[in-house]
């Protein structure tokens, strides 16, 4: 599943607005979906289940390093308009 996340990862790109995202993870789902119904796994199969979930949680982590790396640059702006600033007055 590592690799797949990796693929996701590489398939977004923090850049992107929300709506291009949510656009990819719509093509992932139904990918894994496609897959579960050419296994002919039913819903009531543990791996439909597990990979339904792995795939949210794959999306979830994307998510979370995308908000992470926005935060780091927008206090990464911030001190350098401080430094700025400060530099400025001496």
């Amino acid at each position: 599943m590592a690799d797949f996340s990796e693929l996701v990862a590489q398939a977004v790109k923090p850049t992107m607005t929300r709506a291009e995202r949510e656009a990819v993870y719509t093509v992932v789902r139904q990918a894994v979906q496609r897959l579960q119904e050419r296994e002919a796994l039913s819903p009531a199969d543990a791996r439909f289940a597990l990979q339904n979930h792995l795939v949210e949680e794959t999306i979830r982590d994307v998510e979370g390093e995308i908000a992470r790396t926005a935060a780091l640059r927008k206090l990464d702006e911030a001190l350098a308009a401080q430094n700025k600033a400060y530099n400025e007055r001496r």
